[in-house]
């Protein structure tokens, strides 16, 4: 069964209701399960402003029902390997390592992630 490790963009446009309706019933059924996320992500979701405070509320819950996948020593291993293959942003290396360790198909929306060896994308706004 193929597990999944959810980038913030992909959140934002879920939470936001942005995605058409069979990506919206993906990522329903892919949050219904115990949803995995990066810590940077974690962090990344809490910085959120957000004057809704319903929608803050919900964020936090789902948060609080996610798998955070901390960084351990093979995901600093492997982010320092995707680095220095190509330029990319730290925090992004940290997801896309994180993903590629757990052997998790990353869903976001980000091109930044796109040609890193090892790394599944599943983009939510082509499903």
């Amino acid at each position: 069964m193929e597990q999944y490790l959810i980038d913030n963009n992909a959140i934002s446009y879920f939470f936001s209701e942005l995605l058409n309706d069979s990506a919206m019933q993906f990522m329903a059924n892919v949050i219904d399960k115990i949803p995995n996320i990066s810590v940077i992500t974690q962090i990344e979701a809490l910085s959120w402003t957000n004057k809704d405070k319903n929608k803050e509320s919900i964020l936090k819950e789902f948060i609080n029902d996610s798998n955070i996948l901390f960084i351990t020593p093979n995901i600093v291993a492997e982010c320092v390997r995707i680095r220095r293959s190509r330029k990319i942003k730290t925090p992004d290396a940290i997801i896309a390592a994180t993903a590629i360790v757990n052997n998790f198909t990353l869903i976001t929306a980000d091109a930044d992630f796109e040609n890193i060896d090892n790394l599944k994308i599943l983009n939510p706004n082509k499903i």
